[in-house]
């Protein structure tokens, strides 16, 4: 009994820990970017140092990479669900600040259950309708709160709830492909795609050294190491109780906005985020086909 106590505690450790490399995203990214780093590229070298953090990984575990129509739907999730998704995180960064971006990527679980009941027939009970009403109510208030050093817009919002929706597609990929395929070896391909898919869309810059030392961070820190140590924890704890541990990556994010670039979020639009959060907590929770914590957008990449 003791040696389960201390593996639980240990697995709510290391998940703890990856939220709060994960809320340390948009950070960098808006470090970054200070810098003179277009959001565009900042996605790109993220996808690219990432997918070579996932392919050394791979390698040294000798993990079977996705052949045949495998791997074609594997770089075509890597261009939704890498460029498209890293891309808009951090132009929604730029346009309404790293605090708003961080928020509204948790709307994901409310597209994942619009997705499952298009796409596989799943009925939508009255929690999962009860959730997309508050994700929908929550993200109204952010709309009509803003607050100080956040600017709420129509772009904000529309980069911020695309990065929600790309995000989304990590549950329909990998509800397929994840008990198929070593993930690591998923993401040593789908990320490098990615990247490529993003090149045509990048003015590179010169970088400061300060800037490539954000760029690294991003992908050692707050892709690899932050899914690293999510799979640690999942093997010591049960994914309803990561989840919720993992729900505090908003609110690490949002404190640190505000404490390092005064992005303070109104009454109402705090209120917002909550309705927003706790969304997601009731549609990850749920028993039943769900966004499973495997699948989080940062633990991937």
């Amino acid at each position: 009994m003791r040696q389960t106590g201390l593996a639980a505690s240990a697995g709510a450790a290391w998940v703890l820990l990856a939220a709060c490399l994960w809320g340390l995203l948009g950070i960098f990214g808006k470090f970054t970017q200070q810098e003179g780093v277009s959001p565009l590229e900042i996605a790109f070298w993220r996808a690219l140092l990432g997918g070579g953090c996932f392919a050394l990984s791979a390698g040294v575990r000798r993990s079977t990479l996705p052949r045949g129509r495998d791997l074609l739907i594997t770089g075509l999730f890597g261009l939704g669900g890498v460029s498209i998704f890293y891309g808009s995180y951090q132009l929604a960064v730029r346009a309404g600040g790293a605090s708003l971006a961080s928020v509204l990527l948790y709307t994901a679980p409310a597209f994942v259950a619009l997705s499952g009941w298009l796409f596989w027939k799943e009925r939508l009970g009255l929690r999962e309708l009860g959730a997309i009403a508050l994700t929908l109510s929550g993200v109204a208030l952010i709309s009509l709160g803003g607050g100080s050093g956040v600017q709420v817009s129509v772009l904000s919002l529309g980069w911020g709830l695309t990065a929600g929706l790309t995000y989304s597609l990590y549950y329909l990929y990998g509800r397929v492909f994840f008990e198929r395929y070593d993930p690591q070896a998923l993401y040593a391909v789908a990320l490098p795609v990615g990247a490529l898919g993003l090149a045509p869309f990048v003015s590179f810059a010169h970088k400061s050294p300060a800037a490539w030392s954000n760029l690294g961070l991003i992908a050692l820190l707050c892709t690899f190491a932050a899914y690293s140590a999510y799979s640690l924890g999942l093997r010591r704890l049960n994914p309803t109780r990561a989840s919720v541990i993992a729900s505090i990556e908003p609110v690490v994010a949002s404190l640190l906005a505000a404490l390092l670039f005064a992005e303070r979020l109104s009454a109402l639009s705090l209120l917002g985020a909550v309705l927003v959060v706790v969304a997601a907590l009731l549609l990850s929770t749920a028993p039943g086909p769900q966004l499973q914590p495997t699948t989080h957008p940062d633990a991937l990449p």
